[in-house]
């Protein structure tokens, strides 16, 4: 069976996108839909009929927006949009990005306020069923009069022009188009104009990196969890009752993750002399995790108000009048994008230290850096290094980028939001966090392990302890391994999926 996503413009999901994006699920049009979008079309032909001067439809853009154009110059002047604005520089961003940013932007022109044709949205929509994706360099964007430069990258295969990925093989565009059976276009008055003119790059990244943020959290628990179970830490912390008299939803839903993972655990336990009180990092991990979980369910809010707005600029509204507005700022994104950013940062801080706290002989009572025979063996002692270089990177990464602006187009667009630059480092802050949590989990394990603490562990960190022993096993002996494939084994587990799909297939983790 087919599985498909029917979009609106109102109504896509975190989920349904990430669908789309990675699993390749098929993209329907909804029929209301439909008629929104042929009506505003009507609109913007009889614009250029009747000569009407109207931004965007036949005027100059930005600065040049008092320069008229000519019937007869309408569709150059959209193609001359798309070459120009195509100035994206860097690495191409993954496949999973591009096809989101056509997903977001589908969704957005469906909203019926973009004045764009209806066969153009729908080769967009062959585009992402036949996975053509464009090659869209990441960096070049304000995120301020939408992200100009990497969507005209997204446009350039729809004439023709430009390069593409098919079949996973990068091609120019006309290339590419042709190989998956689809028909380049010249784009007809407004159109070049309503594909670019919005945040959709932006939150292309940022929504996948939310969804992932969601993912690393939940598993920030388990590995809090498992080092609880280490250090023999006290379970009377994450009582309900303590937290309830400070109801942050996230320290809430942290605690009863907690409680779900060390259910039924041997190994932790009840205060007793010289033993009442756990580090911080222990002791507080609703506290820490719950606040980054706060910030991510608020950005997952603005995600899914954002990826079925419209940003395009100007809007043609049902009674025909066209607004010339700024729906295409990134502001509201930069802001949750960068807090993104901070909370991701906050986990893989914490679960540094809890790496500390584990290979340290000082603190865990356990040998030297998690080896049986440290000297000859240096067992665990760079993957703390590794780490601790990987959250001092991410401290730099999380400074906030939508406090910057530098005014461009003439001092026309005189304050920009910076919104895909804070996109693009929040996703850089998890792809070090992934890393460093994954450090943890791994580590607590050779850690029980080292207590012979194995068999008896909590309802999830048993299951979490077994998945991991399924693919990496105890390290004995330095000459056993090369550290690094370990870890990108244990890194692979949590990128995955799989390790927290086992976990939640036997207790319940919340985000709220």
């Amino acid at each position: 069976m087919v599985n498909v996503v029917t979009l609106d413009g109102q109504s896509l999901t975190l989920e349904d996108l990430v669908h789309v994006a990675r699993d390749h699920y098929q993209v329907a049009l909804d029929d209301h839909a439909v008629e929104a979008v042929e009506r505003s079309r009507k609109i913007v032909d009889d614009i250029v009929v009747a000569k009407t001067p109207t931004y965007g439809i036949n005027t100059g853009f930005g600065s040049l927006q008092s320069i008229s154009i000519s019937q007869d110059d309408c569709q150059q002047l959209q193609e001359n949009l798309i070459r120009t604005h195509s100035c994206g520089y860097g690495d191409p961003f993954p496949e999973d990005v591009g096809r989101t940013v056509i997903l977001i932007r589908v969704n957005s022109l469906l909203k019926g306020s973009s004045g764009i044709r209806l066969s153009t949205i729908q080769l967009m929509v062959d585009m992402l069923n036949h996975n053509v994706v464009p090659h869209i360099p990441e960096k070049g964007s304000l995120g301020a009069s939408g992200d100009l430069a990497p969507l005209s990258h997204m446009v350039l295969p729809m004439l023709g022009l430009g390069r593409a990925y098919y079949e996973g093989k990068l091609l120019p565009g006309k290339e590419a188009m042709e190989r998956a059976g689809l028909h380049v276009i010249s784009l007809e008055s407004k159109e070049g104009l309503a594909l670019i003119n919005g945040t959709t790059v932006l939150t292309a990244v940022g929504a996948l990196a939310t969804y992932d943020a969601i993912q690393l959290a939940k598993l920030s628990d388990v590995a809090g969890a498992l080092s609880v179970e280490a250090h023999n830490g006290l379970h009377a912390v994450f009582n309900e009752q303590l937290h309830t008299i400070r109801p942050h939803i996230g320290q809430l839903a942290t605690a009863q993750n907690m409680r779900h993972l060390i259910a039924g655990s041997h190994y932790t336990t009840e205060p007793e002399e010289g033993h009442v009180q756990d580090a911080y990092t222990l002791r507080c991990i609703p506290q820490i995790h719950g606040a980054s979980k706060d910030s991510i369910s608020y950005v997952k809010e603005k995600v899914e108000i954002e990826i079925n707005s419209g940003t395009d600029n100007p809007i043609i509204t049902p009674e025909g009048d066209v607004i010339s507005g700024g729906n295409f700022h990134g502001e509201p994104m930069a802001q949750p994008f960068d807090f993104l950013g901070i909370a991701i940062a906050e986990i893989a801080n914490v679960s540094e230290r809890r790496v500390e706290r584990l290979v340290n002989h000082q603190l865990s009572g356990l040998p030297s850096f998690l080896v049986k025979h440290p000297g000859v063996n240096s067992g665990f002692m760079i993957t703390q290094y590794a780490a601790a270089a990987l959250v001092s990177e991410n401290k730099i990464l999380a400074h906030p980028a939508s406090v910057d602006s530098i005014p461009s187009c003439e001092n026309q667009e005189d304050f920009v939001s910076m919104g895909t630059i804070a996109a693009r480092t929040a996703a850089q802050i998890l792809d070090n966090s992934w890393r460093v949590v994954a450090t943890e989990i791994m580590a607590a394990c050779q850690a029980l392990d080292l207590k012979d603490q194995t068999s008896e562990l909590g309802a999830g960190t048993q299951i979490a302890y077994n998945h991991v022993r399924e693919h990496m096993s105890f390290i004995e002996n330095d000459k056993d391994i090369e550290i690094y494939d370990e870890l990108n084994k244990a890194t692979d587990l949590l990128k995955g999926g799989s390790l927290l799909a086992k976990v939640e297939a036997k207790v319940d983790l919340t985000l709220q």
